[in-house]
């Protein structure tokens, strides 16, 4: 009996080989960007949502679109402009003659995986409509709640140039996403292969490229699989010790809220699952923290003055903690 429970514990090839199928997948089109990739898959399994930013040309969107691709599940796309009302995200309801009443009509954020491009772009009150349904899954409308379909994932993407025309994410929002993922410029190398397996792929489109490797229903066993990972609990303490740590930090002005230790472990979950272990390690732990971190703080004014990032007192705090083995 022992054993049987062991097997069942630590059985997790079914999620390595959905893995390794989605990284190889991407990598026929994407050249690096294995940090990304790692992120959004790792987000996937934890049931968390993404704000991806990077110049553009960084294949943010690409990237996003062909992990929705290699996920046999319901994709919509939403490109948020200033204009954009928070009926045209969520649907509105419709006058039905025949029926002489209104029906819902569900607008795009109703689907498996969001991508919403540019989210910086609209207003706060087009924004705001994601909150509910990113915290929640549902959405209401009219006094009405509508449930969102399992699973359900947003992917963002903004901007950190191009200010003009664009509307800061509240920190609630903000708070909502379980990594903000910093895509840097490829390197020199990477761009020569990026050119090369573009002019080989002629007029072949990307995205026929990848097959989906995973189902919806396949997504949410493995979720349900990742919450089962064992965490000891001095590596629980480390975890809500560092996020403490942030909001008595001279450097930061606002720390961050219990929810970033959550995302924390269960980013981590996902991380060691991804390594093909069924317990969780401070490096899974490390690996996650400036990611689910970056976005959860502000620094002091005098702080952001100088040019030191977010990432660089996170850094500075880890440094200072000793850290379990």
């Amino acid at each position: 009996m022992e054993e049987q429970i062991f097997q069942e514990r630590t059985d997790l090839s079914a999620l390595n080989e959905a893995v390794m199928s989605i990284r190889q997948e991407i990598k026929k089109i994407i050249v690096g960007q294995d940090e990304m990739v790692k992120l959004i898959i790792a987000a996937l399994l934890a049931d968390g949502h993404v704000l991806i930013e990077g110049v553009p040309g960084v294949a943010k969107t690409l990237t996003a679109k062909l992990v929705a691709r290699s996920v046999n599940a319901g994709f919509s796309r939403i490109q948020f402009t200033p204009d954009l009302m928070p009926s045209d995200v969520l649907g509105t309801p419709v006058f039905n003659p025949r029926e002489a009443s209104f029906e819902f009509r569900k607008g795009p954020v109703f689907s498996n995986i969001v991508l919403v491009d540019e989210i910086n772009r609209a207003p706060a009150k087009t924004q705001s409509a994601l909150l509910e349904i990113m915290e929640e899954r549902q959405a209401t409308v009219d006094g009405k709640t509508y449930a969102m379909a399992a699973p359900f994932m947003v992917l963002a993407t903004q901007n950190p140039v191009e200010q003009e025309g664009t509307y800061r994410l509240p920190e609630a929002q903000l708070d909502r996403f379980l990594f903000k993922i910093l895509v840097p410029y490829p390197t020199e190398a990477e761009e020569m292969s990026i050119l090369s397996q573009f002019h080989q792929m002629g007029n072949v489109s990307a995205l026929d490229m990848i097959k989906p490797a995973l189902d919806a229903s396949q997504v949410t066993a493995l979720r349900q699989q990742i919450r089962k990972q064992v965490i000891e609990e001095k590596l629980l303490q480390f975890v809500a010790r560092l996020v403490h740590q942030t909001r008595n930090h001279k450097s930061i002005y606002l720390g961050a809220s219990p929810r970033a230790s959550l995302a924390i472990m269960n980013a981590s979950k996902a991380i060691a699952a991804m390594q093909g272990r069924d317990f969780v390690t401070p490096d899974d732990i490390l690996s996650v923290a400036t990611p689910v971190l970056r976005h959860r703080i502000i620094l002091a004014p005098d702080k952001e003055m100088e040019g030191i990032s977010e990432d660089e007192v996170i850094r500075q705090i880890i440094q200072s903690m000793d850290i379990p083995r």
